[in-house]
Formats: C-alpha cells, sequence, structure tokens
C-alpha cells in the first residue's frame, strides 16, 4: 500500500471528484482510506453526558483507496506510485511522472542490496 497517514492525495472519483486533502487514517484490512473533508456525513447523537447538546455531528466516512491517488511533493500533481530497491537495499515509493523518490517504505535489508 503506497498511501501513508499525513500524505496529501486528490480524489480522482465520486462526489469529491478533484479535491485533494490530507489523508487522515489508513484502514489497511479494508482497503480504505479516511481523507479530511471528504466523503462527510451526518451522524445524529442523542443527548448525553458526553455530548450536552445532542444534534447532527458532521464526520469523514472512509473511501476506497483505488478512488485516491498520492500527489507528489516534488512535482505538485496526482501521480501514479511504483516500488523501487535502492542500492542500500531500503525500499521506497517513487513517482512515475517524475521517477523522484517521496518516501520510504522499508528499511534496507542485505538481501536486496547492490553488490
Amino acid at each position: 500500500m503506497h498511501i501513508r497517514e499525513n500524505d496529501t492525495v486528490k480524489v480522482i472519483s465520486g462526489v469529491d471528484r478533484g479535491v485533494e486533502a490530507k489523508v487522515l487514517k489508513v484502514l489497511r484490512t479494508e482497503g480504505k482510506v479516511i481523507v479530511e473533508g471528504v466523503a462527510r456525513v451526518y451522524k445524529h447523537v442523542r443527548r448525553s453526558q458526553k455530548n450536552p447538546q445532542g444534534g447532527r455531528l458532521s464526520k469523514e466516512m472512509p473511501i476506497q483507496l483505488a478512488k485516491v491517488m498520492l500527489v507528489c511533493p516534488s512535482c505538485g500533481e496526482a501521480a501514479r506510485t511504483g516500488a523501487r530497491y535502492l542500492a542500500d537495499g531500503a525500499k521506497e515509493r517513487f513517482c512515475k511522472k517524475c521517477n523522484a523518490g517521496s518516501g520510504q517504505l522499508a528499511p534496507a535489508r542485505a538481501a536486496h542490496a547492490k553488490k
């Protein structure tokens, strides 16, 4: 999975198409992400000690991972990402448009180091 928390993503389909926002949470087992300000719904809450006012609470719902693209920090565009091994054996993700690295996915391993 090439998208992590605090990444900037662009929504490519659905009602909120075109929105660029930050990823709040990644749900790996479900293959979904929660993006700030996207897929907002109202949850009606009853009055309680925790919420004495009651009323409607607006919150973000998860969306499919396939509906978002990572925004490359170097070129600033939404692009597909890939994974590659560096010379020391560390695995990093990279932008397929500008070929720039955008974060480490796994630490260095001797088995993947170039000899």
